[in-house]
């Protein structure tokens, strides 16, 4: 009870809830859709994820000061590429918010002379460059502790021992060393990502919502089921590390 209050007491939890349920209802609409449903019933859940996108619009004002205040720690890292992708991404994430601003203030009839489909493909834009430079990081961190790992191991295996020659021994089994390197590194994936939830999850999370902005800029088309899907899955996924901070990858 005491992670729900502090949960539902957050800005950004109740952002990420309406963002669950505005990619629900995309969801939702395309699987009406390829049902046959009513035209009304569509229109319907169309007109209930747009609601959802403007409130959503709403709850975001004013978040471009908080991602100038993100960069602006973020250039203090001690690590070179850690520093460089999380500024870029939180002054990408600044202007994506300002341009979000300007939407949501040309859809509700603010400024009725705003370009809707020139500051909407700017706003994705943006999204798109932030999400590039997480994922980068991501990859980054991910590289670093698969070789940490990989060193760890190699000095805790023991000296290979040169085997005495035997005509009627049978063939030593393969050591894991010989194992091809593709799946010695699978291995090692799986066991640093299993071993880092923090960094799975952030991956995972970004991997679902680049397709997105790839989508409405019309880079690589999926459709509105699978942007829908990619979208509930990745708020999902915040709303759990919001709900359990240390899932959350820092910094």
């Amino acid at each position: 009870m005491e992670s729900w209050v502090r949960f539902n007491s957050q800005s950004q939890a109740k952002e990420r809830i309406i963002r669950a349920a505005q990619y629900a209802c995309t969801l939702l609409g395309y699987t009406l859709q390829k049902g046959g449903a009513a035209a009304d019933l569509l229109h319907t859940v169309s007109q209930l994820e747009a609601h959802m996108s403007l409130s959503r619009k709403l709850l975001r004002l004013g978040s471009s000061v908080e991602a100038l205040e993100a960069a602006k720690r973020a250039i203090h890292l001690s690590d070179g590429v850690l520093r460089l992708c999380l500024t870029i991404s939180h002054l990408n994430r600044a202007m994506y918010f300002a341009c979000d601003n300007i939407l949501w203030a040309g859809k509700t009839g603010l400024v009725p002379e705003v370009d809707l489909q020139k500051w909407s493909q700017r706003s994705f834009r943006y999204y798109l460059f932030t999400l590039i430079l997480n994922l980068t990081r991501d990859v980054y961190e991910l590289h670093l502790l698969m070789d940490r790992e990989a060193r760890y191991r190699a000095s805790k295996s023991p000296p290979s021992a040169q085997p005495s020659p035997s005509l009627s021994a049978d063939p030593p089994s393969p050591a894991p060393e010989a194992l091809p390197w593709l799946s010695r590194q699978l291995h090692l994936l799986v066991t640093v990502l299993y071993s880092n939830p923090p960094l799975l999850l952030d991956l995972l999370k970004t991997l679902c919502d680049i397709f997105i902005p790839l989508d409405r800029l019309g880079i690589r088309p999926t459709g509105s089921g699978f942007v829908g899907a990619c979208g509930l899955t990745s708020s999902l996924l915040s709303i759990a590390t919001i709900l359990h901070p240390w899932l959350k990858l820092k910094p």
